[in-house]
């Protein structure tokens, strides 16, 4: 079964990787399987190292080179980001409860089943994220958008981070009820 998918969207150092590390941290310890996806829009960015026998197995021609040392399994494989879709993403994160989503929001915007989280830094982004994401569980980050009269909860991830992780665990729940 697919995880419950939550996107974490926000401004460049908006906070969105502090906030699936906390909320990975304490669903972790409360017993579930998480898997996070981060979108890397660098051009040219690639995990292997040049030089390393993966990499010159990829420059060789390989499609996917896997390396596998005593704690880790790491796949590779080498296709064109623009014809991989988020759902064949997904799909490798099977065996999880939740997959946490980094980026990606131009894609995730208005899919009703991608659940976001949009972290502020200031005004404008309160007022761009009610405008363009759906659904929203909930906002953080250093702008609380109190003063907005808004519906969706504001959480303090440094003062209340349980406040956080309660609403997604209220999430999955509600998925696996349905």
């Amino acid at each position: 079964m697919r995880p419950l998918v939550i996107a974490v969207v926000g401004g460049k150092k908006s906070g969105k990787t502090t906030t699936i590390e906390i909320l990975t941290k304490e669903l972790v310890r409360r017993g579930y399987r998480i898997a996070v996806v981060k979108h890397i829009p660098e051009p040219n960015f690639t995990f292997d190292k040049e030089g390393k026998d993966t990499w010159r197995f990829a420059q060789a021609g390989a499609k996917t080179v896997i390396g596998a040392s005593a704690e880790e399994i790491a796949t590779i494989e080498k296709v064109h980001a623009q014809d991989v879709s988020l759902e064949a993403i997904l799909r490798r994160c099977g065996g999880n409860d939740i997959a946490f989503l980094e980026g990606f929001r131009h894609i995730v915007a208005r899919d009703r089943d991608v659940i976001k989280i949009a972290v502020l830094k200031s005004a404008e982004d309160f007022s761009e994220a009610v405008k363009i994401f759906r659904p929203i569980l909930a906002f953080t980050g250093p702008h609380s958008p109190e003063k907005q009269n808004h519906e969706i909860p504001y959480v303090d991830l440094f003062g209340n981070p349980e406040k956080l992780v309660d609403l997604v665990e209220m999430a999955v729940k509600k998925r696996a009820a349905t």
